[in-house]
């Protein structure tokens, strides 16, 4: 090689090195400015068309350009690598050009392991997870092997156990699994998040390397899944372990604590908050707050909330839902209002709280919240839009509720659980049933919350064919186990319409002890249709339940009444009056412009209430003739109830 040639590849290698750092200088910088001055020069010398600087050019304006610039750029690199594939396949990701971005995956002349992985992120940030597998599986056929990056992606957003343990298998394969201390610590989210304890406890036991994350993730698993006291436990043995809590850690704890009301343990794991100086940071400071609400000891949680005297995001969520909760809906709004003036922009957390704590006041009030989160833009937000159909069933506007649920872009279980509840709430008996076939056609799979609304409409429809079905097929079809308030909704169902004998049978069903309750459900039953027999067997299963109740007693006398037998009337109306006992009454309000009508005790207090229920007798009568119809017209129109839901 000549002195010449040796002299101009120095000359290149030199420049090309002094580009490269101008590059990072303007990553450094993020200026858009300086990126395309220096996009200009690289034009201007010929190195544009040089593959590495080239590379380099592509991924600066994938940071600071536009997509159409991005193109632009990536047709001026005349010999393209993976390298330049994959920069633009990640910036057409970045830009939400995911069709865009498939058609250029697929067109890739080289796919390495990094435009695999490119691709399943875009899927999963998307909320694709379906295609984010597919994609994972042909992935795994086309002979690349996955890295620990991709099962990192992907377990993060799985949304069912079935998929989790086909990552999990694969991982085991991959030889992965137990020696990488953050996957492990993945799995152990995954399934925690899932309620698969059992399966996060194994992966923990056969991690060969711990660290904080990894306890955080069974203790926050054990939390999510209902096992606090599980939690309490791995708790204790992490600290004899030799590991330091960090704040995640404790505020965790706390929470678990607030769910099982233990006040005691809950003020150890406070004054070890304050001892180490966790109190400062806020997700501590708001999980002691609703710590001290939950544990009815408001005053701690408003004593805590002055003595700090930062209006902090999470702390100002935490002390509105405690004055909600405690019945304080003047102070919650108060504070909101406070924060509003002291320039403090809520969040889709904030206003969800404050929705939630104003059940209560007018519904003036919530359209006004309404209106500020249009203005902040968090209308069509997830958290924000469930808890204003929820705000809207609770006052009765269904309607309103329905109009914010069909603007939704994207509608989470919360979501279709919210309108489905609110339109069975609200006596929408077949609108919750189109509502539920609607679900399944979008490929939802219902929880037990959603299945709860549509027995509680077939409950106040008197729909027993179309209740049966469902519950029936609740495991089979669902994989939803019957809980509490799956039974006592059927129960109810059948008592209503004289299926007295196919309830008790179902309580000799469940897998524990039916609750009183449900005992009283078949009792009414029993009385109302004059089954004696029934009526003196379940009374008797409730004395034994509950001693101080004076009703068993009392619907008996009124059956013996019925009968003519006075002796035992006398009898029984005795024992009611010896065990009565004070018992707080149920209320309802209807507000109408500065007028608050209460229902109390089946009694109005109010002026004109004597007209006013003449009004709802004839809105009653005219409900009943318009749900016959919609029932005779909804039963032809179905070819059979089994197709409906199965």
């Amino acid at each position: 090689m000549n002195t010449y040639l040796k002299k101009a590849l120095a000359i290149n290698k030199a420049s090309l090195s002094y580009y490269s750092q101008l590059i990072d200088r303007c990553l450094f910088l993020k200026s858009s400015v300086f990126a395309k001055i220096i996009h200009a020069r690289l034009v201007k010398v010929g190195f544009n068309t040089h593959t590495y600087l080239g590379n380099r050019c592509l991924d600066l304006y994938s940071h600071f350009a536009n997509i159409d610039d991005v193109f632009k750029l990536f047709q001026e690199i005349p010999n393209k690598n993976c390298i330049s594939w994959n920069i633009f396949l990640k910036s057409l990701i970045k830009f939400d050009c995911l069709d865009s971005a498939r058609n250029l995956f697929d067109e890739m002349p080289e796919r390495d392991v990094v435009s695999w992985n490119s691709m399943i992120s875009g899927y999963v940030s998307s909320g694709c997870f379906t295609y984010a597998f597919e994609t994972f599986t042909e992935m795994q056929i086309a002979g690349v092997r996955p890295s620990g990056f991709t099962f990192s992606i992907l377990l993060s957003t799985v949304p069912s156990a079935c998929y989790g343990k086909q990552i999990h298998g694969s991982m085991i394969r991959s030889g992965v699994c137990l020696s990488n201390v953050v996957l492990g610590n993945s799995l152990i989210d995954m399934y925690g998040r899932l309620g698969f304890v059992g399966y996060a406890f194994a992966v923990f036991s056969n991690m060969k390397e711990l660290d904080i994350i990894s306890w955080n993730s069974l203790i926050s698993g054990c939390l999510k899944s209902g096992y606090e006291e599980y939690a309490l436990d791995r708790f204790r043995l992490m600290r004899s372990s030799g590991y330091s809590p960090d704040e995640y850690t404790v505020s965790t704890i706390i929470t678990a604590c607030s769910n099982l009301r233990n006040l005691g343990k809950g003020k150890q794991i406070f004054a070890l908050c304050v001892k180490v100086g966790f109190v400062s940071n806020s997700i501590v400071l708001s999980a002691s707050i609703d710590l001290f609400s939950k544990c009815n000891r408001l005053e701690y949680s408003i004593r805590l909330f002055e003595e700090v005297n930062r209006f902090d995001s999470a702390v100002i969520d935490s002390m509105i839902s405690t004055y909600g909760r405690h019945g304080f809906e003047e102070d919650a709004l108060q504070l909101f209002l406070l924060t509003l003036r002291d320039n403090f922009r809520p969040n889709e957390f904030t206003l969800s709280s404050i929705l939630s704590s104003i059940s209560t006041l007018p519904l003036e009030q919530g359209c006004q919240i309404h209106s500020l989160a249009i203005k902040l833009g968090f209308e069509s937000d997830e958290v924000v839009a469930s808890s204003l159909m929820e705000m809207y069933s609770r006052f009765g506007s269904v309607d309103s509720a329905m109009r914010i649920f069909v603007k939704m872009d994207t509608k989470d279980m919360i979501s279709w659980n919210t309108i489905i509840m609110g339109l069975s709430c609200n006596g929408r008996v077949f609108q919750t049933l189109d509502m539920f076939k609607e679900l399944l056609k979008e490929g939802q799979a219902p929880d037990r919350i959603t299945l709860t609304g549509v027995l509680l409409a077939c409950k106040y429809g008197g729909l027993i064919d179309e209740g049966m079905i469902i519950f029936s097929s609740m495991e089979k079809v669902y994989g939803v186990t019957p809980g509490y308030d799956h039974y006592a909704c059927i129960i109810d169902l059948l008592c209503r319409v004289g299926k007295l004998k196919e309830a008790i049978d179902i309580t000799n069903t469940m897998a524990y002890e039916p609750s009183y309750s449900i005992w009283e459900s078949i009792l009414r039953a029993s009385a109302i249709h004059e089954d004696l027999s029934h009526t003196e067997r379940v009374a008797e299963r409730m004395m034994e339940m509950e001693p101080h109740s004076s009703l068993p007693y009392l619907v008996l006398a009124q059956q013996y009444e019925r009968r003519g037998r006075l002796e035992a009337v006398v009898g029984m109306r005795k024992i009611a009056r010896l065990k009565q006992t004070k018992k707080v009454t149920d209320c309802s309000c209807i507000g109408t412009k500065k007028h608050i009508y209460t229902f109390k005790a089946d009694q109005l207090h109010h002026h004109g209430g004597k007209e006013i229920y003449l009004v709802l007798g004839l809105l009653t009568w005219e409900m009943e003739d318009e749900v016959c119809i919609y029932l005779d017209h909804y039963r032809l129109v179905s070819m059979s109830s089994e197709d409906q839901f199965l």
